[in-house]
């Protein structure tokens, strides 16, 4: 176990005199940001960049992590584009299923509603959802069963291929939640905070499929249900819009944050290995509150 009561308390001190007093350097944030982690279980990752300015601000930011549920923005995205070119619209009606095949035989498997915090879309089942409110559940309250019936539609290697022409090289959207049988073989969703960086500008700078499909994508996100880690601690004037992941070890944001003053900057923030979510989330969410001091000074 770490020894993490000097780091914390050192973090404590510098919040109650607030790091603002002083400006905060990159190389000072980068002390801040590392001191706070250190104080956690896990490993880390963050990218920052203001879209004014074009500052950045990078740790272990082409390091590969489980994705989770941060590979729903991609598929977000795939659906805009299928949509733009005409392959169906975003009001055509689909079946609601459960009952998907495995990437790694075809072999079918079924999501169980205890693990989905969407679980009112199971009442459905056997009926129809447009194509927004299934993007719009799979955004919102990160919906697997959403999240599944999207990628049958559109297709994970369709969605991998859009993220390329995005500059984003290291993501990979491989498949759907919960198939048992690709994960046991090392078969998962993967990201980087640089890449989800490359992804959420495009969209914050409304070059994402188009500047309509952008703004409407925007909108999906800054309707987050949770918001435990880029928000938790920033004022309430600043909207966030972004898109969260958590499984077993991994607690994930990303997004967009708007300022009052209409400047705007992207944050993405990643984890592995950790042996306490709460513990994590905490830590991630003081992150976030460092890179808005750094951002707002």
């Amino acid at each position: 176990m770490k020894n993490n009561l000097f780091p914390l308390v050192l973090f404590i001190s510098l919040c109650a005199l607030p790091i603002c007093a002083q400006k905060l350097t990159v190389e000072t944030l980068k002390t801040h940001i590392q001191d706070r982690l250190a104080t956690v279980e896990g490993a880390f990752a963050v990218a920052f960049k203001d879209l004014k300015t074009g500052q950045t601000f990078f740790l272990n930011e082409k390091e590969s992590f489980h994705a989770a549920s941060t590979m729903k923005t991609p598929v977000m995205i795939e659906v805009f584009k299928q949509a733009k070119a005409g392959v169906f619209k975003l009001t055509d009606s689909i079946p609601l299923k459960n009952e998907f095949k495995s990437i790694v035989d075809g072999s079918l498997f079924s999501l169980n509603i205890a693990d989905d915090s969407a679980d009112s879309i199971y009442n459905q089942i056997g009926k129809k959802m447009t194509v927004y409110d299934l993007t719009y559940q799979m955004i919102i309250r990160s919906s697997n069963l959403a999240t599944n019936i999207l990628i049958d539609l559109v297709g994970a290697k369709n969605a991998n291929a859009t993220m390329r022409l995005f500059g984003a090289n290291d993501i990979q959207v491989l498949r759907g939640v919960e198939d048992t049988k690709a994960f046991n073989l090392g078969l998962n969703n993967t990201v980087t905070a640089y890449d989800l960086m490359l992804i959420y500008e495009k969209i914050a700078q409304h070059k994402a499929i188009s500047r309509k499909a952008s703004k409407e994508m925007i909108k999906i996100l800054l309707d987050q249900n949770f918001n435990s880690v880029i928000p938790a601690k920033l004022p309430k004037t600043v909207k966030v819009a972004h898109k969260t992941g958590s499984i077993t070890g991994v607690q994930n944001d990303s997004g967009i944050v708007y300022l009052p003053d209409g400047r705007k900057y992207v944050v993405v923030l990643l984890s592995k290995k950790l042996t306490d979510a709460k513990l994590g989330v905490a830590a991630l969410s003081d992150v976030s509150e460092l890179l808005y001091q750094y951002a707002t000074q």
